[in-house]
């Protein structure tokens, strides 16, 4: 039987063990049609609602729909509170790399240095505190996961993930038959050493008060705003006729990763597995690195 859907939706991983290899890689992504509920809404409206009904990075979603909705206008988007969306962007990755991450691998989680961060990061102290906390526990645990990840090949990180919301627009519009596809991690180690350059970049960022990454295209009604989240680039599109909204998308990265199996199959692609166990525990570091958004469950068939 199912898992039952969540508010969130729910993911669904499914594969085979067979000889040592995975196989028959699946994944089910159901979502609920939330976006729909912006139809027929003034823009406005739907500005205040995407907090409320996008709680996980709510200030991203919110920055993401305000842009979308100011390109179809053709007017300036409105200013972002920078050092706020800093802090979001730090919690979750801090969260998946003090919390999730060791429990991946069997090490144990960062619970004490996760919560005093969290105690500080909306306070005076939160450029200190999140200095602190990378020189500290996070860079300790770093060490230990980085040693159980079998490649350790180091990977250039320059900068975060590119936005594109023209490319996105002409998809939106009709002109483009494929949307732009996302850009996958070499591996599950690759995956891991890219979020931790990230929150370096995004800590010094916060310290020097840097503009963070928004960007939108659009005119006449039509409209793709994208900014950045822990997960990687978080899309909003809408479609204005006579000031109410007729149509509404949100691509999370999730729904990127996951429309298919793809980017699973790439981080386990030639793997081998001792037994079902291991092959579990493979698949699980796979989907960690893709990193959804909600509720998901693994399927693993013994052949």
């Amino acid at each position: 039987m199912s898992a039952p859907l969540t508010s969130a939706g729910l993911l669904t991983v499914r594969a085979s063990y067979t000889a040592s290899e995975l196989g028959e890689l699946g994944v089910e992504l159901r979502r609920p049609p939330v976006a729909r509920l912006f139809i027929g809404q003034h823009p406005e409206t739907v500005v205040k609602t995407v907090p409320y009904l996008y709680t996980l990075c709510a200030h991203a979603q919110r920055a993401a729909a305000q842009a979308a909705l100011a390109a179809a206008a053709g007017a300036a988007r409105r200013p972002v509170d920078d050092g706020e969306l800093w802090i979001e962007f730090l919690h979750e990755n801090f969260w998946r790399l003090l919390l999730d991450w060791p429990s991946a691998l069997g090490i144990e989680p960062a619970n004490a240095a996760f919560i005093a961060w969290r105690s500080e990061r909306q306070g005076a102290d939160r450029v200190a505190a999140t200095q602190g906390l990378i020189a500290g526990a996070l860079r300790e645990m770093a060490e230990k996961c980085r040693f159980l990840l079998v490649d350790r090949t180091p990977v250039p990180v320059s900068g975060f993930p590119a936005l594109a919301p023209e490319r996105w627009l002409a998809y939106w519009q009709g002109c483009a038959a494929e949307a732009p596809q996302p850009q996958r991690p070499a591996s599950i180690a690759a995956a891991y050493a890219r979020r931790l350059a990230e929150v370096e970049l995004a800590a010094v960022a916060l310290a020097e008060n840097r503009p963070y990454p928004v960007a939108a295209a659009g005119a006449e009604g039509w409209g793709v705003g994208q900014t950045m989240c822990a997960r990687g680039v978080l899309t909003h599109a809408v479609h204005v006729e006579e000031d109410k909204v007729k149509n509404y998308r949100v691509w999370a990265p999730t729904d990127c990763h996951f429309a298919a199996a793809d980017g699973l199959q790439i981080l386990l692609a030639g793997q081998h597995f001792a037994d079902g166990a291991a092959a579990r525990h493979a698949l699980e570091q796979a989907v960690l690195a893709l990193d959804p958004c909600l509720p998901y469950v693994l399927e693993l068939n013994n052949a």
